[in-house]
């Protein structure tokens, strides 16, 4: 749609990069009112998130970097090049987890009540970078004839121009938007620790499942030569999730 937000001469900001950055404030403003509400130091939950931003930057270039190893092991330099693009959702959220473990660890916090605390940040965060996606075209669907089909006509787009496509990025924005109302709803209502971050797991991965099937940008190596890697872990996170949730209310009501 719009890949360049402004551009002054050579100087541009890309509105990729600017909505991401976006999603991040609001995940952080959200977090200190979580921490506020439920009693958490601000200073505390201001170096989680800085640390969680980093493993997310780092471990979704990783990621790709991973997902692409056939390409890069050919163009090895080539993973330095970040400004290319080549960032990926699951390889972030699974650094940023290690990280917050490691924090939650190093803090002597409760581990599943500092998840509940993020778990909205991440919604809100992931509804303003899939639209970023959006306007960069990167992320887009395989064509298609519906009503609401997109053509993109920028030709600095990552999407193919000319061509009407599924909105994968705005299904995808909406199911983030759908998954923080939800779990904003929830938040003072839970039962047990872990329910805001494994009702959000199970409604992203859910969604990404499903929207996996209509995206039609390359994705990278398969799995046996059929499945995206992001499509497999989806479908295992929502297996996960399903088992946990009952498995966590369960340990909860056996300690009362």
């Amino acid at each position: 749609m719009h890949p360049i937000l402004v551009q002054f001469g050579s100087f541009s900001i890309r509105t990729y990069g600017f909505l991401v950055a976006t999603g991040f404030f609001m995940g952080i403003i959200f977090a200190l009112r979580e921490a506020k509400r439920t009693g958490y130091d601000p200073q505390l939950v201001l170096d989680l998130s800085f640390y969680i931003i980093l493993g997310a930057i780092v471990g979704s270039r990783l990621f790709y970097v991973i997902t692409h190893i056939s390409y890069y092991l050919q163009n090895p330099i080539d993973v330095f090049k970040v400004w290319q693009g080549g960032l990926t959702f699951f390889g972030g959220f699974i650094l940023s987890v290690i990280v917050c473990i490691w924090m939650v660890k190093k803090h002597d916090l409760g581990l599943w009540k500092t998840f509940d605390l993020f778990a909205p940040s991440l919604a809100i965060g992931v509804f303003f970078g899939r639209l970023g996606c959006f306007f960069a075209g990167c992320c887009h669907g395989i064509p298609c004839d519906l009503p609401w089909a997109v053509t993109f006509t920028n030709p600095q787009s990552l999407a193919p121009t000319g061509v009407p496509l599924h909105p994968t990025q705005l299904y995808s924005s909406a199911g983030a938007l759908i998954s923080f109302l939800v779990l904003i709803a929830l938040r003072k209502r839970k039962s047990f620790d872990g329910q805001l971050t494994l009702t959000w797991i199970l409604l992203y991965s859910g969604f990404r499942s499903i929207i996996e099937l209509f995206r039609g940008d390359p994705r990278g190596d398969l799995l046996f030569g059929r499945y995206p890697v992001s499509q497999v872990l989806a479908l295992l996170l929502v297996i996960c999730s399903a088992i946990l949730i009952p498995v966590l209310k369960a340990r909860s009501k056996h300690r009362a």
